[in-house]
């Protein structure tokens, strides 16, 4: 069992991929080129991308950020960018977010940037002003106009006030270069307050910052060019530019084109690819999103502009970036999310270890949806990502023993691997024939294939850890007296048994025409043409997606013909009609209590789900009484009207119940049982609780 493999990874020099003289590396030899920029020298060609951890307004937060990213710049990061960085007050995100304004304010920013250099990496600050985006009432914009994502509306700048606001984009570089930081970027993108300046939707100005292109432009040539002036040649300057604003009014090609060679002129050293605004009404991060799904996009800035290009999104595996910059896409790759997963992906690579990568499912669940709730971020499949200071690296050894894990879900593969890691003997058991639990039936539904990853990822990870696999086995009580009577006992049970669809108790539930969600997914029902579905939460809503998909939206052109994306870039804002097929399937979702279905979705993907399904013509009905289930439909009463639906199928989706009826019965054996996950509280099916109670649990033995 080789527990100690990949602990320590080397240096990035120490493996030949720091010098222009080394050899190509043969599976990356685009990835792992070393690249020059402002006197910099990146050893590949990866970077990680900026995401805000909320670490930076966190008491003993730069500590935190500190261990992050020194991690990060370990596993082989080319160049960081930290989240963004407000360079004033009414630039701030939020009421109580990080600014950078003053030098006592960059001297805490040494403890980051000292840690990043001694792993050997190189970091940038994002200079982010958040414009009519900034969550308080002293939000600024070019002009008035509420965002819809926000309830403020903010001020409109005044010409002083747009002087006053590059100065304190310039002050703000200066401090990062006394912080010790290799460069910054500046986010011009994303509907932030440069991007509110570059496009008629959000700039109705008539002075010289507004009207023309060539005014509009002004505002980040400005930034850019007195940011140069100031920190001289050596320091390097990256500009996150909108390719792609995705929203009505948004710019064309030639100035999207016109602004990159603006841009360039003014002094940046790389331009990064920005795609679509916050208020946009389709998917550029999601799972939903086909892998490298706009990268397209960079490629037709190719050519155009003398500097690197960056290209981003949906780019989540070494394979994926290496196919990329083959392709001729762009010169640098940006991964943020995949950092968080897994804070070694680029070094795994290098070794040939890509099993060992724990892969970015794109869920957001932990990461995003948690940032724009103002709460540190983490990660659902890595629950040590933004908590290198509270677990070390390496799992602690000196663990003895036999531990027998019940149930091979998320919660059970996760409990099982950190055991192993440990030098526990672990015994895994799942009645299944696979391992996976939910995630196996989450695989299945469209915009989730990524889950299939992180079966993968256990799967090796407990084969090269020495994790005994029991598959098509359940675990009796029994069991622990056998165990003990063959002189190699258990010393503890963890019951990671997870959860099984609930039956509502609704006449005729017991039908043919009645079936439960898990054998719709696992494919033992085939329902028919017209269907409604009992619970509209999570899973009732991944099921109607499940229905009601068409074939051909995994594709980058399908799913750029689907929400609307225009593949010419011939159109203002990249926006023309969308073309969305119809697979012929009725789809009823129905929901007992009152309010908008799918309220209590994930922030940042919720309305994807609501949209798609809308799209595709899914009735949702709330306030649904429901009567019977008859063999030819649904009888429901909403408000005062009864109706009957006429139905090839009823799929219940209407929440879960734990599996932990044997808990009680093991316990009485006097063996420590604990219970983890779904298994415990099974609202939500929540694999981020799951995962990490596991972790935790195992690493507190």
């Amino acid at each position: 069992m080789d527990t100690d493999r990949g602990l320590a990874l080397p240096r990035l020099s120490e493996l030949g991929v720091m010098t222009g003289t080394a050899p190509r590396h043969p599976k990356y030899p685009h990835l792992l080129q070393p690249l020059e920029v402002a006197g910099m020298t990146m050893p590949n060609r990866s970077i990680m991308g900026s995401m805000h951890m909320g670490l930076e307004e966190e008491q003993g937060g730069f500590t935190k950020l500190a261990k992050f990213y020194a991690e990060r710049a370990e596993g082989g990061a080319g160049l960081i960018v930290t989240g963004g960085i407000s360079p004033n007050r009414a630039g701030k995100l939020a009421p109580h977010g990080a600014t950078l304004m003053r030098a006592s304010q960059a001297a805490k920013h040494r403890e980051v940037t000292d840690a990043v250099h001694a792993s050997g990496g190189r970091i940038a600050l994002q200079i982010l002003h958040g414009g009519r985006y900034s969550y308080h009432p002293f939000c600024v914009a070019p002009s008035k106009g509420k965002a819809p994502i926000s309830k403020f509306s903010p001020w409109a700048l005044s010409g002083r006030g747009v002087e006053r606001t590059i100065r304190a984009y310039v002050r703000c570089a200066v401090l990062a270069r006394e912080a010790g930081y290799d460069g910054v970027e500046i986010m011009g993108s994303e509907g932030y307050l440069i991007n509110q300046f570059l496009v008629r939707r959000t700039n109705h100005r008539a002075d010289q910052w507004g009207g023309e292109f060539a005014n509009r432009v002004r505002f980040p040539e400005e930034i850019v060019s007195r940011i140069r002036q100031a920190c001289g040649p050596d320091f390097a300057i990256m500009y996150r530019l909108s390719m792609l604003d995705l929203v009505e009014e948004g710019n064309g090609w030639g100035e999207v084109v016109e602004q990159a060679q603006i841009i360039e002129a003014a002094g940046a050293d790389i331009i990064n690819t920005g795609i679509g605004w916050h208020e946009a009404r389709i998917p550029t991060i999601a799972a939903m999103v086909p892998r490298a799904g706009f990268a397209w996009v960079t490629q037709k800035l190719m050519g155009q502009v003398g500097v690197p290009l960056v290209t981003t999104n949906r780019i989540n595996m070494p394979e994926v970036a290496e196919q990329v910059l083959a392709d001729g896409c762009a010169d640098l790759v940006s991964m943020a999310r995949p950092w968080l997963a897994d804070g070694d992906i680029i070094a795994k690579a290098i070794e040939g270890r890509e099993g060992e990568i724990n892969t970015c499912i794109a869920c957001n669940q932990a990461c995003l949806d948690r940032t724009f709730k103002g709460q540190v971020a983490g990660c659902v499949v890595n629950p040590r990502a933004g908590r290198e200071t509270e677990f070390t690296k390496a799992a602690p050894q000196g663990l003895e023993g036999r531990y027998a894990v019940v149930g091979g879900g998320p919660a059970g593969m996760s409990t099982a691997l950190e055991l192993a890691k440990r030098g526990a003997t672990v015994d895994l058991y799942e009645a299944q024939e696979k391992l996976g639990g939910q995630f196996l039936l989450a695989h299945q539904i469209p915009g989730k294939e990524e889950f299939a990853e992180t079966l993968r990822y256990y799967q090796h990870e407990l084969d090269r850890h020495g994790v005994r696999i029991h598959l098509g086995t359940r675990f009796e009580p029994t069991d622990v007296g056998a165990a003990q009577d063959k002189g190699d006992p258990f010393k503890a049970v963890a019951w990671c048994a997870g959860i099984r669809p609930r039956v509502p108790s609704i006449p005729g539930n017991d039908l043919p025409i009645a079936v439960p969600y898990d054998k719709v997914l696992r494919g033992e029902v085939e329902v028919g043409q017209r269907v409604a579905l009992i619970g509209a939460g999570g899973i009732g809503f991944d099921v109607a997606d499940f229905l009601s998909h068409p074939h051909g939206e995994e594709t980058v052109d399908g799913f750029r013909k689907s929400w609307g994306i225009d593949g010419t870039l011939e159109h203002d804002g990249g926006l023309i009609e969308p073309q969305r097929p119809d697979n012929g399937r009725t789809l009823y979702l129905l929901q007992r209590k009152e309010g908008k279905p799918g309220k209590g979705l994930g922030k940042t993907t919720g309305w994807i789900h609501r949209l798609t399904l809308r799209f595709r013509g899914v009735q949702a009905i709330p306030g649904v009484a429901y009567k019977a289930i008859e063999p030819t439909g649904l009888r429901i009463e909403v408000g005062d009207k009864e109706q009957f639906l006429e139905l090839d199928n009823v799929v219940f989706c209407s929440g879960q119940l734990s599996n932990n009826e044997p808990v009680a019965a093991l316990e009485a054996t006097g063996i420590p049982v604990t219970v983890i996950g779904g298994a415990k509280v099974a609202y939500g099916i929540d694999a981020e609780r799951a995962i990490r109670e596991g972790f935790e649990w195992a690493r507190s033995l």
